[in-house]
C-alpha cells in the first residue's frame, strides 16, 4: 500500500509510503482519500497525523505519469486530485502534518490540510509547478493564500522557489520547528493530547473556523452561534462545567 492508516492511543497516522520519495500519483491520491473517509468516521481516531516518513513528507506529483496526460485526461482527473485532499482538509478532527525533508508541489499543498504543522529542521516547502508552465492543482494557490496571505503565496508560486524551515516558520507555514528526529514524536504528543478532548466540541471549532474562513463575518457568527448552542446539549459540555465547579479548571476527563 502507498498510504497506510495506523491507530494508537486514539490518533490515526496517516502514512505515506512510496519510496524514494513520496510522489503523489494517482493510486496514492485515491488511497489518501479512502484512508481520510475512513479516520473521519472511526470513533476510536480522535486526531490525526499526517507523516511521510524519516526523510521526506511527499516530493510533489509523479511527473512522469503527468507527463503522459494530455489535456483531456487532466480535464477528466483534476477534480479527483483535488476532492483526494480536501477529504484530508475535511477531517472532522484535529490534524497535525509531521513534516520531514520535501514537501514539495502536491506535498505542500498536504501539508496545507492540516490544522497544524510541525516541520523538521530539515524541511523544505514550496510550490514548484511554475517552473514546469503549471499552476498548483491541488488547493495550493487557494489554502496557501489563505494561509500566509496573497502576497507571500504569489511569491512562492510565480517564482517556485523552497523555502527552508526557519523561514517557513517566519512566515506562517509551518508552526513549529524541532529536531528532524523528533517531528513524528513531536506530533504525535499533540495529536495525542488533543485525542483526549471533547471530540464533538473540537469539531464544531474546527469547523466554525474553515467554514467562516469561507464566508462574511455575520455568516460566521451565525454558524459559531449554532455550535455553540449545540454543544450545550452534549455530554461533554455537562462533563467540563461540572468538573470545573467541583475541581476547578482544565480537570475534566472527556470520553
Amino acid at each position: 500500500m502507498t498510504v497506510t492508516l495506523e491507530v494508537s492511543a486514539g490518533v490515526g497516522t496517516i502514512r505515506l509510503d512510496r519510496p524514494p520519495m513520496n510522489a503523489l500519483d494517482i493510486a496514492t491520491q485515491d488511497r489518501l482519500k479512502e484512508l481520510a473517509e475512513e479516520a473521519a468516521g472511526r470513533d476510536d481516531v480522535r486526531a490525526v497525523v499526517l507523516y511521510g516518513g524519516e526523510k521526506v513528507f511527499a516530493a510533489g506529483a509523479d511527473i512522469k505519469e503527468m507527463q503522459a496526460m494530455d489535456h483531456t485526461a487532466m480535464v477528466l482527473r483534476a477534480k479527483a486530485l483535488q476532492d483526494s485532499f480536501t477529504a484530508v482538509a475535511r477531517i472532522p478532527k484535529p490534524v497535525v502534518a509531521a513534516v520531514t525533508g520535501y514537501a514539495l508541489g502536491g506535498g505542500c499543498e498536504l501539508a496545507l490540510c492540516a490544522d497544524f504543522r510541525i516541520a523538521g529542521e530539515n524541511a523544505k516547502l514550496g510550490q514548484p509547478e511554475i517552473l514546469l508552465g503549471l499552476i498548483p492543482g491541488a488547493g495550493g494557490t487557494q489554502r496557501l493564500s489563505r494561509l500566509v496571505g496573497p502576497s507571500k503565496a504569489k511569491d512562492l508560486i510565480f517564482t517556485g522557489r523552497h523555502v527552508r524551515a526557519d523561514e517557513a516558520l517566519a512566515i506562517g507555514l509551518v508552526d513549529r520547528v524541532v529536531p528532524a528526529a523528533e517531528v513524528y514524536e513531536q506530533a504525535h504528543a499533540w495529536a495525542a493530547k488533543l485525542a483526549q478532548g471533547p471530540a464533538l466540541a473540537l469539531r464544531a471549532a474546527k469547523e466554525s473556523v474553515d467554514a467562516g474562513l469561507e464566508t462574511d463575518i455575520d455568516t460566521g457568527l451565525t454558524i459559531e452561534r449554532n455550535w455553540f448552542a449545540g454543544l450545550f446539549a452534549t455530554e461533554d459540555r455537562e462533563r467540563g462545567m461540572r468538573s470545573f465547579v467541583e475541581e476547578g479548571p482544565g480537570k475534566a476527563k472527556f470520553l
